[in-house]
């Protein structure tokens, strides 16, 4: 992998971007790996002086999770205990995160501010060191004792966090699997030497029931990444949930070989088995029952290699069939609590929504259940999913994009207010799906509208401010500003002179110029402004409704700005019928 990843990080992009092979190594991580874009990943970045031995952070709002990164890109064949002491070191440093952002260098204090509001939203910690070598015995003594001390503080001081080591061989497994994420298929081999198990044919499809040794499944790849868990209706709920927490309990304490009868076991489906011998070949695999457990014991690995007398019961069914492989999953997670999203997909009024869309555009669909597509005779442009429906709900709707970025809290604390109306019009349905489908054609790497790189880097989020902008672009136009254009209304008008893109390009470049005018305020002693936290509170919405004013009173200046402004008058003209009141979310 080192001689493979020296060649690829002595491209252009990497040459001019990063500073040294370290700084590059840790950039090539987080774009092949944890699929980062080149905003996000400069964003990311913190390796520098005074890094503090954090070289990067990503924080990963669609799983809650963050990664805290620590790369060394060695020439060798093993490394010793000094670069998990750095990533112990960072961890110690992080519990105080007031002193350490005073002592930090500026990409850093900046990360650290986005940091403390995920921490505030419960977000999981993942330490992960990247080495390009395996460690030695004596390094992963250490990474035992520091895994079992972050379980400690998981059960003392509610920290939820873990540390993994990417060491050469799994890096290269991660690597592997990346160039497949478009259509992943995992294949592996099981031996099954040290395991119970047996083979039948139950409904004409092959299935091995299997007690694995604990220490069997650390080596199941593509467990920490998710692509193991491809069919799952979800991933990891990170160790601070309730029974994961058991879970890790069991495997530290002194019940570790009731573990068996203390679980029910792991559901795992693949498209084609077969068995000989001891040797149980999986081609195309996905655990779409077990993510929580696996992930549990991943993060107790240093435990489960040491000892042989804990099993965790594998059924693996040969399950080609999409649709039944899909009922399967959804019938195996029945048994404990999903995702809020995930339990209001059934709910009447979503269900309502998801009819009536649906009758009146045949060609589309309401995607209501994670994990489900549309057929593929299906319109792209008249699909939509329900968690991003809802996000364009609460950015246009609620005028909150500052809380579009939280799927746990919308599909919580504000659902009953974005889904109190179950005849909501399928016209607005699809008129904000393609608002924002409009909206995110700018969001690309060549970056048409000349977007700051800082407010790329937030593409996770910052483009329901986009979404924003265009709404509010009809309300100031037509002296509404505390009220909501309809949807509909508001496209049908833009598009019957031809303006949807100009629209689209005047909300972008004054979500732009407030970002810009935010930076360049007096910040307090000790403060660094954050674009990642600005766009999170309600004090940028008043920043983007003064770019739109002053935007709109600029083009007078500009030659043929008259003629534009006038189009632009024309373009969002509505009746006073055509706005609504705000859905109050705050």
């Amino acid at each position: 992998m080192y001689e493979l990843i020296k060649k690829q990080i002595a491209s252009d992009y990497f040459q001019a971007r990063f500073a040294n092979d370290g700084q590059r190594f840790v950039a090539w991580y987080l774009r092949n790996i944890l699929f980062r874009d080149m905003n996000e990943t400069r964003d990311d970045i913190t390796d520098g002086s005074n890094d503090k031995q954090i070289d990067a952070i990503v924080i990963d709002n669609e799983k809650a999770l963050v990664h805290i990164v620590q790369g060394k890109f060695i020439q060798g064949q093993t490394v010793d205990a000094e670069p998990l002491r750095e990533v112990l070191s960072s961890w110690l440093q992080l519990k105080d995160l007031a002193r350490l952002q005073n002592v930090a260098n500026p990409k850093l204090q900046r990360k650290l501010s986005e940091l403390a509001a995920a921490l505030d939203e419960d977000y999981e910690v993942s330490f992960e060191l990247i080495v390009t070598g395996s460690l030695t015995d004596a390094a992963m003594h250490d990474l035992d004792t520091f895994q079992k001390e972050l379980a400690r503080l998981n059960e003392t001081e509610d920290f939820d966090a873990a540390i993994h080591v990417i060491d050469n061989d799994e890096l290269r497994r991660r690597y592997e699997y990346a160039i497949e994420t478009d259509n992943p298929s995992i294949n592996y081999t099981l031996q099954l030497e040290g395991s119970k198990y047996m083979y039948h044919e139950v409904a004409g499809t092959p299935v091995v029931i299997a007690a694995v040794p604990l220490k069997e499944c650390v080596k199941l790849p593509g467990i920490k990444d998710g692509s193991l868990f491809q069919k799952n209706v979800r991933q990891s709920l990170g160790s601070s949930n309730a029974v994961n927490k058991g879970i890790r309990s069991t495997i530290l304490g002194d019940k570790r070989s009731d573990f068996f009868f203390f679980h029910n076991g792991v559901t795992a489906l693949c498209n084609k088995m077969t068995l000989e011998g001891h040797t149980l070949s999986l081609r195309g695999l996905s655990v779409v029952n077990g993510c929580q457990s696996l992930n549990t014991i991943l993060s107790c690995s240093e435990t489960v290699k040491k000892h042989d007398d804990a099993f965790i019961l594998f059924r693996f069914y040969e399950i080609p069939q999409r649709d039944r492989a899909d009922k399967i999953s959804i019938s195996t997670n029945s048994q404990s609590a999903v995702k809020a999203r995930d339990l209001r997909s059934n709910d009447k009024r979503v269900l309502a929504i998801k009819k009536a869309y649906e009758l009146r555009y045949p060609n589309g669909a309401f995607i209501c259940k994670r994990g489900e597509t549309a057929t593929p005779e299906k319109d792209e442009t008249l699909v939509v999913d329900l968690s991003g429906f809802a996000k364009n709900l609460i950015a246009w709707h609620s005028q909150r994009p500052n809380l579009s970025y939280g799927e746990t809290k919308i599909f919580d604390k504000y659902f009953e207010t974005l889904f109190k109306n179950k005849d909501y019009a399928p016209e607005n349905v699809l008129a904000l799906t393609t608002w924002m489908n409009a909206v995110m054609v700018t969001w690309v790497n060549s970056n048409p509208l000349g977007l700051n790189e800082t407010l790329l880097a937030m593409k996770a989020y910052a483009p329901y401010h986009h979404l924003y902008a265009i709404g509010m672009c009809f309300s100031i136009m037509n002296n509404h500003a505390e009220r909501v254009p309809i949807p509909s209304k508001a496209y049908d008008v833009a598009a019957s002179q031809g303006m949807v893109s100009e629209i689209v390009k005047i909300a972008g470049v004054s979500l732009n110029m407030a970002l810009e005018a935010a930076a360049n305020e007096p910040q307090p002693a000790n403060r660094v402004f954050s674009p990642q936290n600005w766009v999170k509170t309600k004090t940028c919405l008043a920043g983007i409704n003064g770019a739109i004013r002053n935007y709109s009173n600029m083009l007078q200046l500009m030659p043929g700005g008259a003629d534009i402004k006038k189009k632009l008058a024309e373009a969002t003209q509505l009746k006073p019928e055509d706005f609504e009141y705000r859905w109050s979310a705050d």
